[in-house]
């Protein structure tokens, strides 16, 4: 799987890249197929890989994956999605392929013009987020703290995931 595509860093496609903006007609069929396949697991998913295969470089496909996987419950194979879209942007965008050592300076994660800096944050979060759901707390708070190192605004909103974590266990009624 490879993001690098200019015409996802388009800066004027960079906006709707997300909804689809610069996909072939043909990887957007496919994707509309998953969907309306959508019951049929084995068909679904044959449409979303044949949309990847078609546009490997876009992120719709990639994000069409990780939902599909996601709402059906199969969170262990949208982490996989997870974790191989946060490779690829690490790579196209030249920041560390360990999240950890990716700092905010390292790439302009504040724009929402630069589309695969910003599809890294939101695939980080994703990947902290099926973390905690897998069980794997600790892991999910130690990515979630590094979301809101590269995005210190909250913009993606990663706060309320490190917000849930420390509820955890007590009472509504707890004082804090």
């Amino acid at each position: 799987m490879s993001l690098d595509s200019d015409a996802v860093l388009n800066p004027e496609a960079a906006e709707y890249a997300c909804f689809g903006a610069g996909l072939p007609a043909e990887a957007e069929q496919e994707l509309r197929l998953a969907g309306m396949a959508y019951h049929q697991d084995k068909v679904a998913e044959a449409h979303l890989r044949k949309a990847i295969d078609l546009a490997p470089w876009h992120v719709a496909v990639h994000i069409g994956l990780y939902r599909f996987y996601f709402y059906k419950g199969r969170l262990k194979d949208a982490l996989q999605v997870a974790v191989s879209c946060l490779e690829d942007a690490a790579a196209r965008i030249g920041v560390s392929g360990d999240w950890r050592k990716v700092r905010v300076r390292d790439a302009e994660f504040d724009s929402y013009d630069a589309i695969l800096p910003r599809f890294y944050l939101f695939t980080l979060k994703a990947y902290g987020y099926l973390q905690m759901r897998l069980g794997d707390l600790e892991g999910g708070r130690a990515v979630t703290t590094k979301l809101l190192e590269l995005d210190p605004k909250n913009k993606l909103g990663g706060k309320v995931l490190l917000e849930v974590l420390d509820r955890m266990g007590r009472d509504d009624y707890d004082e804090e």
